[in-house]
């Protein structure tokens, strides 16, 4: 878990003991009721540095959408502290309202009736942005989103992938410091993620916004994010870089070649072979004691490969080994 900043440092985002705990009437009898308080986050202690792209996922339950709320000033915490491009969310909401942008998946901030066009200009006197900066970023962002066609239709017609775009751009008209995006790729095809994910990765390189990604899709966190952090049951039990967590859970790779012909499967030191399919064979082996060309080269050694290739253990399958307690928790 990563420490809170000094005052003076290069965080945008800082959270102390960060906590938000509801109150819920459970049945207590037939007639009675009695109140349970939940804890939905615990003890949160994060810093987010200016143009980072952080990953910040978790199960269903775990905090990721109250942590969202609170950093945004839509929740009050319970305890602990938080700012946000230093200011504190739920005492200075309009302020930070310039600061920020907030992108939730499944709602929209768009008008419904209105074409694409007409809400972006509604969207300059709502945050009064200059009429030339305005006009600068609508070029910007419908150019790098592909908006053109879209400017004139009514938001009602536009499908799941292209509303999404249009909600990224009116996140970020203002030129927000900070972007909140709550799952902005549930529901998208391959080619609208694949637009989301080149679009989001530009604003952070060209424009320096520092983005906050909540998701269950890791294809977006391997994409775009540098450091991952991970909740569950409302506490953070990993706070590092996703090279770290690779490194250190994702010990096994593997090796898939494919033979001249079928065989059975190859017996090779140091490897494992654990599937065969006609021609092709797979075989695991460990990063910290052979490296993928050692690997290719022992296969060889032991039949002749018409072609390779090496997966990647995929970062899903490790943070599902972190949950059910099969790889040990980073930061205890």
């Amino acid at each position: 878990m990563t420490a809170p900043t000094s005052p003076g440092s290069d965080a945008v985002i800082r959270t102390d003991g960060l906590s938000k705990t509801f109150v819920i009437r459970r049945k207590a009898g037939r007639l009675r009721r009695k109140r349970v308080e939940v804890a939905a986050v615990s003890d949160v202690s994060v810093e987010v540095r200016r143009g980072e792209m952080v990953g910040y996922i978790g199960p269903n339950g775990a905090g990721k959408s109250t942590t969202i709320k609170m950093l945004s000033g839509i929740l009050q915490p319970s305890g602990g502290t938080v700012r946000v491009a230093g200011l504190v969310p739920i005492d200075e909401r309009r302020a930070l309202a310039r600061k920020i942008g907030v992108v939730f998946g499944q709602r929209s901030t768009l008008w419904w009736d209105l074409p694409l066009g007409e809400t972006f200009d509604l969207l300059r006197h709502v945050y009064r942005i200059e009429p030339e900066r305005h006009r600068r970023n609508v070029a910007w962002y419908t150019e790098l989103l592909d908006l053109g066609p879209l400017l004139a239709v009514p938001v009602r017609q536009l499908s799941l992938g292209q509303r999404m775009r249009g909600e990224i751009t009116a996140a970020l008209l203002h030129d927000p410091e900070v972007l909140f995006l709550d799952e902005p790729t549930i529901g998208l095809d391959v080619i609208s993620k694949h637009a989301v994910r080149s679009a989001l990765a530009s604003m952070n390189r060209e424009r320096g916004v520092t983005i906050v990604l909540t998701t269950h899709d890791l294809a977006d966190v391997e994409e775009l994010c540098s450091r991952l952090v991970i909740i569950d049951h409302g506490r953070v039990i990993f706070d590092d870089a996703l090279t770290t967590l690779m490194d250190r859970h994702g010990d096994q790779r593997t090796l898939v070649v494919e033979l001249f012909a079928p065989a059975a499967p190859l017996d090779v030191t140091g490897l494992e072979c654990f599937r065969v399919e006609g021609p092709r064979q797979w075989l695991r082996f460990s990063r910290r004691s052979m490296t993928a060309a050692r690997a290719f080269a022992a296969a060889s050694n032991v039949a002749e490969i018409r072609d390779i290739t090496i997966e990647e253990p995929e970062i899903e399958e490790i943070v599902r080994r972190i949950y059910a307690g099969r790889a040990p928790l980073p930061n205890a």
